[in-house]
């Protein structure tokens, strides 16, 4: 392929005709098409909107063709993008809103509620549907000229990162000083350097579009001329009906996915047509090994397993990598460095633990509005997320552990402190512990264990209301799975709690209301 052939742009002039979505419902959009609506909304975005390069613009939206078209017209437009988990409540959605400084909102129907709720007016909403607080997609691309903007700057996505102080954290860096075309072709880079050349030829997206991991190989899928097939809901049978209906060649999941697909019945797994996908990308959360081993079993040689975070770089453990070092996590990627430090910041020898530090090439990063947490995280340009490690001789890396408080739902990181704010807002509250348990399905989940003081409820009528009150205040996915009622929490004389006395097997010693 040459040079020039790399951007979805070149693409819709060179081959309009060429397909290059196909969503949930069936619905198409050849390139060309995609061209002039994203050319059509990177104008809405500066004249309706009044955008110009390095305001932010967030969008609230489930997996669509327009989510995508919202994503490359940024990137061509010099805007920071924030997406933002459209499960949130609308408490948590404003927080988001406000903290990154977003000039205009875009949501989904399906988010539209809640979106108008977190914005109450303050800023331009947008909505792919209807709404009364909102001014329809259709604002911002009828009439507007389907040509290239004159100037392309490239823009960048802003991350939020679930944050250990009960609030997530934007990463932020500087916007590229290239246009949009020299930006598209750094995605490229993923695929080439995973050594998965084909993988775009059918990209299956089968999860959240505005999980950076997700999202990323879906642009480098439409910046190199594949089909981008976007599932909108994920069951293991839908997921295999997929892959057989479109050929579908790669994919990313995460190990909460590799376990549903494993449930099916073994004449259904066998029955599958997966001999397309040959390529399956994998991270976000810990994938245990006997999963990986039947999935190898299953599907052949075709799982990359990479390790990283929204603020440091990579790992990547190819296929045959994997298989003669099991459990690792991979060695970093060219543009990736590591270290493992002790507490003092001192590097250890191959087989040490210690806390894991990377770095990507000259990246440059912060955490948007915190410069003490930018501060703590970093070591001589090395970054950490708390995570704790080794490496091998031949420079493998191996976790055995992650930041005390983090939790991994389904892939998802959960912290804490944010459902522990949300319980102390309970009136009858007086303390509250959240901790992270096995779980077969999602790989773990919160329990929370709750001190709770004299009111009007009490027992099961009290956990309802607890429940409800969080309910009303966070995600699905942050939400305790199961709730325990207790006379004390133990915390050492500064009040420290200690977290690993709070566990399930000891509330049958504790009153709990279970």
């Amino acid at each position: 392929m040459s040079e020039e052939r790399i951007g979805f742009r070149w693409w819709a002039e060179a081959e309009p005709d060429r397909q290059a979505i196909v969503d949930g419902s069936g619905r198409t959009l050849t390139y060309g098409e995609l061209g002039a609506e994203v050319n059509r909304l990177s104008h809405g975005l500066r004249e309706v909107a009044g955008l110009r390069r390095g305001d932010t613009v967030a969008c609230v939206m489930n997996n669509s063709t327009r989510m995508m078209a919202l994503y490359l017209a940024a990137m061509q437009s010099g805007l920071y993008l924030v997406n933002v988990n459209y499960h949130l409540t609308a408490e948590e959605i404003g927080y988001i809103v406000g903290d990154c400084g977003a000039s205009a909102v875009v949501c989904s129907q399906r988010a539209a509620d809640e979106a108008a709720a977190a914005v109450g007016g303050r800023v331009a909403l947008f909505v792919d549907g209807e709404h009364p607080s909102a001014r329809p997609w259709e604002d911002l691309t009828e009439g507007r000229s389907a040509e290239l903007p004159a100037e392309r700057p490239a823009g960048s996505l802003m991350l939020y990162t679930s944050g250990t102080t009960g609030r997530p954290k934007g990463v932020k860096r500087p916007l590229p000083e290239a246009d949009a075309d020299a930006g598209a072709r750094t995605y490229k880079w993923l695929f080439d350097e995973y050594g998965m050349d084909e993988a775009c030829k059918a990209w299956l997206v089968s999860a959240p579009l505005y999980h950076s991991a997700n999202l990323t190989p879906a642009a480098g899928t439409l910046h190199l001329g594949g089909l981008l097939v976007i599932m909108e809901g994920w069951t293991p049978e839908l997921f295999l009906a997929t892959v057989e209906r479109y050929g579908v060649t790669g994919t990313h999941m995460v190990p909460t996915q590799f376990h549903r697909l494993l449930q099916l019945p073994e004449e259904v797994r066998k029955a599958a047509a997966t001999g397309t996908l040959r390529y399956v990308l994998h991270g976000a959360a810990p994938c245990p090994r006997q999963v990986k081993e039947r999935m190898f079993e299953w599907l052949g040689p075709v799982l990359y397993e990479y390790y990283g975070s929204t603020e440091v770089g990579t790992t990547i453990a190819r296929p045959h990598e994997w298989l003669a070092h099991p459990g690792t996590v991979g060695r970093p990627a060219s543009i990736s460095a590591l270290k493992i430090l002790d507490p003092e910041g001192r590097e250890v020898p191959p087989g040490t633990e210690g806390t894991v530090y990377m770095r990507q090439g000259s990246d440059v990063m912060e955490y948007h509005n915190d410069p003490e947490k930018t501060k703590n995280s970093s070591r001589d340009g090395f970054l950490t997320v708390g995570d704790l490690g080794y490496v091998d001789e031949d420079g493998f890396l191996y976790l055995t552990g992650r930041s005390s408080d983090l939790i991994i739902v389904g892939g998802v990181n959960v912290y804490p402190a944010e459902i522990e704010a949300a319980l102390f807002s309970h009136p009858q509250v007086a303390d509250a512990g959240v901790v992270g348990v096995p779980d077969e399905d999602l790989g773990e989940v919160p329990v929370a264990f709750v001190e709770t003081r004299p009111g009007i409820l009490e027992g099961a009528e009290l956990r309802e209301s607890i429940a409800a009150h969080c309910a009303e205040r966070l995600a699905k996915v942050k939400r305790p799975a199961r709730l325990h009622l207790m006379e004390g929490l133990p915390r050492d004389p500064n009040g420290k709690l200690y977290k690993a006395r709070l566990s399930e097997a000891r509330v049958r010693s504790a009153v709990s209301a279970d």
